[in-house]
């Protein structure tokens, strides 16, 4: 028997959080069953059993947060597997007696046939290696092969590499047949409602049975609203109207916590904004939408960045400290802020076909951030998808807020946050009239630009969504 640790996931992950167990004590799996989704600071991910055999002991519960290296589940071979709580004597023994006394005969075991003393076994089968990201799985087999065969690696939550593409076949996830349960343990039990830990944490707070609660969120995940609203209605409850309770700060939410904590103070902020007409914009968008199929405001913003950073390429760097220079990036990564129930986080678009030299269509990047999006929320993104982006976007009016002074992704030089559509009045060709209007906000790290890069950055995106004869929309 031997303790399955928690392997490392990559990308400079230090801990992850056990969102669900999809096995108990006594269970008997195959290698690559999924034992556990897990939630990381970058993505929810299933981790796969490094090798068959039988469920001894789990190490952790669900909402606890696990250091990489620590046991998460202990599992014996099947051969020599005690059960759960036994002392792995009597126990392990066939019903008729032990096979090494002759008295009786006993089982089979893995095609051994045992028949008094006579015993005839098949030539031993090595235990299989699981691969984690960095390949640190060990091997529990008594005995090696003559020849080990060469070994796939597995990224942790994936398949095999499919032949021909170099990517790997990602594990589908299982659900069942309601939106916001997942699949019974055991039997006799019910399904696990599907939160995250600072919404479990809350439901004890409340006293409230998560299994009684209907999910508001992406895929029918419970938040904490959700929580709070059905302990109004227990008989009994108590909400906190004053006091204070704590939250514990992990995965996403205590990584996001850490980079812009790490940005704010490292890198020196300034920022810089701009109010613009885009009612002439919005009409042109409005009639492509009838013609050509629908572009969003943010997708012609995206749109007018790309030529923007190629005019000020400093736009599009990153400030090596250790290094003392400049890294001047050669292609533009756009990330998109989404906000999701787990906490903030950046989502780096995909790469799009370019469409002649006016880079991809609005039709299609509209499609692209809106897939890119959602994935965010369900936490079906990726490690690289959360870390390829070279400039970011946040979309800060979709709250109703006129604009915002946004701190930067770490590893980027600039931000711009793009503030509410709103009507009101304006100067238009020397006269008052209603126009929409929108504030644009972007800051920037000043050991990268200056007042006067940064400047015309802005002021070259600003100008080209003012301008509808520049915005070319398909």
């Amino acid at each position: 028997m031997s303790d399955f640790l928690l392997p490392d996931l990559g990308e400079g992950l230090t801990e992850a959080t056990i969102v669900a167990w999809h096995v108990k004590v006594g269970d008997e799996v195959t290698r690559n069953q999924a034992l556990a989704e897990v939630e990381t600071a970058k993505a929810l991910v299933e981790l796969p059993s490094p090798r068959a055999g039988r469920i001894t002991a789990l190490h952790a519960e669900e909402g606890q947060t696990l250091d990489v290296g620590s046991p998460l589940v202990g599992i014996a071979e099947v051969e020599s597997a005690p059960e759960p709580g036994a002392g792995g004597n009597a126990a392990d023994e066939p019903a008729g007696g032990s096979a090494a006394d002759g008295s009786a005969d006993g089982p089979a075991v893995d095609g051994a046939v045992t028949s008094g003393s006579e015993t005839e076994e098949p030539a031993a089968v090595p235990v299989g290696v699981g691969a984690s990201v960095d390949g640190s799985y060990e091997a529990t087999a008594s005995a090696e092969p003559a020849a080990r065969p060469q070994r796939q690696q597995v990224l942790v939550g994936y398949g095999p590499v499919l032949p021909g593409t170099g990517r790997p076949r990602r594990r589908p996830r299982a659900f069942a047949t309601t939106p916001y349960e997942r699949p019974s343990r055991q039997a006799g039990e019910g399904p696990t409602p599907r939160a995250m830990p600072p919404v479990r944490r809350r439901a004890r707070d409340l006293g409230v049975d998560l299994r009684s609660v209907h999910g508001s969120g992406p895929g029918g995940r419970i938040l904490r609203a959700d929580v709070e609203a059905r302990a109004q209605g227990l008989p009994g409850s108590v909400t906190r109207a004053s006091g204070s309770h704590t939250i514990p700060v992990t995965g996403l939410r205590k990584q996001t916590a850490q980079a812009m904590s790490a940005s704010a103070f490292t890198a020196p902020h300034a920022s810089v904004h701009v109010t613009i007409d885009v009612t002439d914009t919005l009409e042109l968008l409005g009639r492509g939408s009838r013609e050509s199929g629908r572009t969003s405001f943010l997708a012609s913003v995206c749109r007018a960045i790309l030529p923007a950073a190629a005019r000020t390429p400093a736009a599009n760097a990153r400030y090596d400290a250790e290094a003392g220079q400049i890294e001047m990036f050669d292609q533009v990564r756009l990330g998109i802020a989404v906000a999701t129930d787990r906490g903030l986080l950046v989502a780096t678009l995909p790469e799009i076909d370019a469409d002649g030299h006016q880079g991809p269509s609005g039709p299609a990047l509209t499609a692209a951030i809106a897939e890119t999006a959602q994935k965010a929320r369900d936490g079906a993104l990726t490690p690289a998808e959360v870390t390829g982006s070279t400039l970011t976007v946040t979309n800060v009016g979709v709250f109703g807020v006129d604009g915002g002074t946004p701190i930067l992704n770490p590893g980027q030089s600039t931000i711009l946050a793009i503030g509410a559509l709103r009507r009101q009045p304006w100067e238009h060709r020397g006269e008052i009239a209603l126009r929409t209007v929108v504030t644009l906000t972007l800051s920037f790290d000043h050991r990268v630009l200056d007042g006067a890069e940064a400047s015309a950055f802005l002021m070259d995106i600003a100008e080209t969504l003012a301008d509808p004869a520049t915005l070319l929309v398909r």
